[in-house]
Parts: structure tokens; C-alpha cells; sequence
């Protein structure tokens, strides 16, 4: 158990760092950066989903590093926007033999890829013919989608929680993209307490009830309860891991947190392509 409250220490002090500019000061530890692998499950999922090489990017985003998290809109026929329609066939493929309209992206810290990885999900799942798609930010603490899709909503997620607002006026649809989102305009006091309300059990029953496939986007899984609470909501979790960066230890305890019955694969973030990199496994 010590190495799982090492790793939840340091997203803690990494989180404070980020929201309130308080040092990020954690007990020494021995940090393994070996690119993490997703367990074998008896189901035959493989291990990796496919690899992606976009890189980190912090918190002062330029347009360039903002332009990177929408690439399958931008760039719809490049090696990247091919990697994402891998990774939805390999959905597709396992939503025969389960439900799964709710797909909850989630990363172990932040700055891996997880919203990356939801925006170029959503937006190639909305290319297939006569489907529906619905993305969510399930972020009320560092909403991100706004910014990359370039969408100011009137009302969010926050505002629905909350009672303030209906949820057919904060779903609004992407210019250019067969897509509708949910996103967060304000930032509640109380997240965690809003996003284990049994609203937010309603609104993700509600939203798939009306889309054919409806991806979530997280907050960072370590140090927060909020990863895990959305997940317990969805019909499967991708877990999104950047290459020699996210410690092994890490995505252990991702792993032990969440329900491991609803992980459907690993996505493997920051590969440079190559020969043994670039496509799926």
C-alpha cells in the first residue's frame, strides 16, 4: 500500500501545484517511468489499444498545442485520425458482445492525453454513418474541451447538477463536426458531491438514452475521487497512459481504484512513430 500513497501524494501536491500554484513538494520515491502495460484480461482484449505520439503540452497552450487535441478534425485523413478509427473498430467490435454507450476516458495525472484522446474519439465516432455522438466534460475542476473546440457554452455541466439549468440547454453542437457536447462553463465549490449526485446518475442515463455513444471525458484519476465516480456511471473506461512519462506505480493504482470489470483497454499516449509504434496492437 505505500507505493499507492506515494503515487496519490504526488498527484495531490501536482493538482495543488496546477489550481493554486503551491510547489509540488512529495516525499523522495523511486519513480519508474518503464512505459506501463495494461493487464491481460480472460475476455482477449489486448493489452494496448493503439500508440499515439502527441506530447505533452502543460498548462499555457498555444493554438499549435491546441490545434493537436482536435487532429481528426483538422487532418481527418492523417496516420492520427487512422489511429482513433482503430481504437473505435476495436470498441465497436466489443460493443457487440456488451453494452457500451458510455465510454469514460481516464488518465492517472494530468497532462497524459485523456482529453486528447476524448475529443478525436468523439469526433470519429461521429463520422459513422447515422450515429449520434454526445462528448462530455466531466471536468468541473480544469474544463479543457471549451478551449480546444473553441465553444463557449451559456450553460454547463455545473449548472444542470445544480438545478439551475435543463440539460437540453447545455448540450449544443459543434460547428463543422457531426457532434454534440456537454461542457463545463462554471466552476461549482462542490465537484465530487455534484458528480456522485444521483443528477449526474440521471443526465448519463438520460444522454444515452438519446445518443448512440456518449464519451466522457475525466478528471485525473490519482489524488481525486472524481475518475472513479464517473466511471462507476459509464459501460466501459479507457485508461490513457503516456509513454515514459506516467509512472508504473501509477497506473497500478489506477487500476486497484477503478472497477476493473469495466476497463477495456490501454491507450498508449507519447510513442514516437515508428516501425513498432505507429499502429495498433
Amino acid at each position: 500500500m505505500a507505493k499507492h500513497y506515494e503515487a496519490l501524494q504526488r498527484a495531490e501536491a501536482e493538482r495543488r501545484r496546477k489550481t493554486v500554484g503551491e510547489p509540488a513538494v512529495v516525499a523522495p520515491t523511486e519513480w519508474d517511468t518503464t512505459p506501463a502495460r495494461a493487464p491481460v484480461r480472460k475476455s482477449g482484449v489486448l493489452r494496448r489499444i493503439f500508440s499515439f505520439g502527441e506530447k505533452a503540452t502543460g498548462t499555457n497552450e498555444t493554438a499549435n498545442e491546441i490545434n493537436k487535441r482536435r487532429i481528426t478534425i483538422l487532418q481527418p485523413e492523417s496516420v492520427a485520425s487512422e489511429q482513433f478509427r482503430t481504437l473505435r473498430g476495436r470498441i465497436d467490435s466489443l460493443a457487440t458482445q456488451q453494452t457500451l454507450k458510455t465510454v469514460a476516458v481516464v488518465s492517472a495525472n494530468s497532462d497524459e492525453g485523456k482529453s486528447m484522446a476524448s475529443i478525436n474519439l468523439a469526433v470519429v465516432t461521429s463520422m459513422s454513418v447515422g450515429k449520434k455522438v454526445l462528448l462530455v466534460d466531466c471536468d468541473l475542476r480544469r474544463p479543457t474541451l471549451h478551449t480546444s473546440l473553441g465553444v463557449e457554452p451559456v450553460v454547463g455541466l455545473g449548472e444542470v447538477l445544480s438545478g439551475d439549468a435543463q440539460l437540453k440547454e447545455a448540450i449544443v453542437k459543434v460547428d463543422n463536426v457531426n457532434m454534440d457536447v456537454l461542457l463545463v462553463r462554471s466552476r461549482p465549490s462542490n465537484p465530487s458531491e455534484l458528480l456522485a449526485s444521483d443528477a449526474m446518475r440521471e443526465v448519463i442515463e438520460g444522454v444515452a438514452g438519446l445518443y448512440d455513444q456518449v464519451i466522457l471525458d475525466t478528471p485525473a484519476c490519482l489524488g481525486l475521487p472524481d475518475a472513479k465516480i464517473i466511471s462507476e456511471f459509464s459501460d466501459g473506461v479507457v485508461l490513457v497512459v503516456r509513454a515514459a512519462v506516467t509512472p508504473k506505480q501509477d497506473v497500478e493504482t489506477v487500476l486497484e481504484i477503478l472497477d476493473q470489470r469495466r476497463i477495456l483497454g490501454l491507450l498508449l499516449n507519447g510513442v514516437e512513430p515508428g516501425p513498432s509504434s505507429s499502429g495498433p496492437y
